[in-house]
């Protein structure tokens, strides 16, 4: 079988570059599929970004409310299996936990409830609970349990050399973790542990290592889980490539590193335990070097493709976004794993998750339904169906009230009196309760069906929305002049159509009106005209002006930037985000990619800031 382990930098922008979930996930190839920083929210746990065929899923998304942690890190499992239930299959797990303190409520699954999990997790008995909680409450670990070994899917925190929370916080995370780790061998189980660590542990796996590198307390832990330094764990793409160089996993994206491969590796694979032979006590026998087959990195995940993008320099793509994450995955192949007895999905499957497969009924929303449904029945079998019943009591409501009522329901004249919503009565209703009523406003005529929906509400609240949305927009002089000749023109072609009796009852009240509006437009003095040229001259020279001035402005720009002194090239302006005395000030740096010092086509190391005055002024 074959894990793999990539940090995706969104779940979502992934799938969206290719194509799908489904596709995505074929594309590693692999039985187990973990990532990493998915940055999704549990509101986000939809269907397109967490299911896909032949794969069961396990997800952890943050529930920090602190500020700018939402919708940050999270991790997710895919499993590749043929059947979710009654399978032997090792890919399928036999249990799933969200987080590995047992602090987080329902970390077991969406139906169950272990308000008291931590009694379930020894080893961790005299650690605060606020603190457990605050360790998983970030999203970074899903644990799946495969029978023959217990799979950490993880995602370690990033913490700056200046940033002390951080560092506390990183240091207690992986302290507890460890402890979690230490439980389990106690029990005698195998385990695996992949992600994305953020730690480089030796100098080999960093592009600018220097001498106290290997110094840091975090790539010291790391070293001190290894079999190397006494420890139980295997670094097993190190064991199986011990004297590979440039062998990395992450790289800058604001310094273009990809381009001359200038990054690091902090996505790992460690396993620890036996092997599973019966000999397995045996001196050499272990779970690495009996099982695994293969470890290596997918560098063809990578966004600069190695021979595409050689001469490809940063300051000539910073506008082009290039497709993918800014790490590559990394898989390791096993041999010899048996299969496991039948078992099912565990309940922390996102197939469970209410967003997912949709909230249950209750009782009496079925009743409910069912009841509206022998409804329309009983009106099918009445011959009169349901929307003619509403269109007869809403007619008969019309026809009491006077015509300036119209104005209430969004009617205008000039938008029902068409030819093709005037129609004989007798056509739509016949002779029935509508026609009968109605004879008290038109004197026993014959009634005008108003619009081809037979004046449905819905069609009113439309015609409503549509008229207080043409209020609210401002309307220029012209379209105001040529509005009212469209509307005139719109009156007339429906007289004509009219017939001679509907047409003399139905306009003749608004004869007048129409007249005097039709000779108002006839007389639109010429000088009107004169004024709206020459406001549009005034408008373009306006326009003229501004592009010129603005392209004065970038010229200026353009010949203030200064030239970087190993390649005699235009610098590219940076500004400085970082919280302390100079943060907001801007700089300007080579625009070349990150790279060796030795590489002359690298970035040669420039550096000035933007105001040397202001400079000056802070070093006095």
């Amino acid at each position: 079988m074959k894990i793999a382990t990539y940090n995706v930098n969104g779940l979502r922008p992934r799938i969206s570059q290719h194509g799908s979930l489904r596709k995505l996930l074929d594309s590693l190839d692999s039985d187990i599929i973990c990532f990493q920083e998915t940055k999704l929210s549990r509101q986000e746990l939809r269907a397109d970004v967490v299911s896909a065929d032949g794969y069961e899923s396990f997800f952890t998304c943050t529930r920090s409310l602190e500020k700018g942690r939402t919708g940050y890190s999270g991790v997710a499992t895919f499993c590749k299996v043929q059947s979710a239930f009654s399978s032997n299959e090792v890919a399928l797990p036999l249990d799933a936990e969200e987080g590995f303190t047992g602090a987080l409520e329902n970390s077991r699954g969406f139906a169950t409830r272990n308000h008291d999990c931590l009694a379930c997790v020894e080893g961790l008995e005299g650690i605060d609970r606020d603190e457990l909680l605050k360790i998983d409450s970030e999203g970074r670990c899903i644990i799946t349990d495969h029978g023959h070994f217990v799979l950490f899917n993880i995602y370690g925190p990033r913490a700056a050399c200046d940033d002390a929370e951080r560092i506390e916080f990183k240091l207690s995370f992986y302290k507890i973790l460890q402890k979690r780790w230490e439980s389990l061998m106690l029990k005698g189980r195998r385990i695996i542990v992949v992600g994305d660590f953020n730690i480089a542990p030796s100098s080999i796996d960093r592009c600018d290592a220097g001498p106290d590198f290997e110094n840091n307390e975090f790539r010291s832990w790391f070293r001190s889980l290894l079999v190397e330094s006494g420890g139980l764990f295997t670094d097993v793409f190190r064991a199986k490539n011990p004297e590979r160089t440039e062998a990395y996993t992450c790289w800058s994206t604001s310094t273009g590193g990809e381009v001359f491969n200038f990054g690091s590796r902090i996505d790992h694979i460690i396993s620890a335990g036996s092997c599973l032979h019966e000999n397995k006590d045996l001196e050499g026998h272990n779970f690495f070097s009996c099982h695994v087959k293969e470890c290596d990195i997918l560098t063809q995940f990578k966004r600069c493709k190695p021979g595409i993008t050689q001469s490809y320099r940063w300051k000539e793509g910073r506008n082009i976004k290039l497709e993918g994450s800014d790490h590559a995955p990394v898989f390791m192949s096993l041999r010899e794993i048996p299969d496991i007895p039948q078992h099912n999905t565990p309940s922390l499957s996102t197939r469970y998750c209410p967003q997912v497969r949709g909230c249950q009924q209750t009782l009496v929303s079925m009743l409910s339904r069912r009841q509206s449904t022998e409804e329309v029945k009983a009106h099918e079998q009445s011959g009169t169906s349901l929307d003619e019943e509403i269109r007869v009591q809403g007619c008969e409501q019309r026809a009491k009230r006077p015509i300036l009522d119209c104005n209430e329901t969004g009617l205008v004249l000039d938008e029902f009196l068409t030819a093709s919503s005037l129609v004989q009565a007798d056509d739509v209703l016949g002779k029935d309760k509508c026609s009968q009523g109605s004879s008290n406003f038109f004197g026993g005529k014959k009634m005008l069906n108003l619009g081809s929906n037979h004046m449905k509400p819905a069609k009113c609240t439309e015609m409503k929305k549509k008229s207080k949305k043409n209020q609210s927009s401002q309307l220029s002089l012209r379209s105001f002049f040529h509005s009212s000749s469209t509307a005139n023109n719109d009156v007339k072609s429906s007289s004509a159509d009219l017939p001679l009796e509907h047409a003399s009852n139905s306009v003749e009240g608004y004869e007048t009106e129409i007249l005097k509006e039709s000779e108002f437009n006839n007389i639109v003095p010429d000088q009107s005209q004169s004024e709206l040229d020459a406001c549009n001259s005034s408008q373009t020279d306006k326009s003229k002006i501004a592009l010129l001035e603005w392209q004065r402005i970038q010229q200026f720009m353009q010949n203030s930037i200064p030239v970087c002194k190993g390649h005699g090239e235009q610098c590219v302006s940076r500004v400085v985000k970082k919280a302390g005395p100079t943060f907001g000030r801007r700089f300007y740096v080579c625009a070349r990619a990150e790279g060796p010092a030795s590489n002359p086509e690298a970035n040669c190391g420039f550096f000035k800031w933007a105001d040397s005055k202001s400079k000056h002024k802070q070093g006095k």
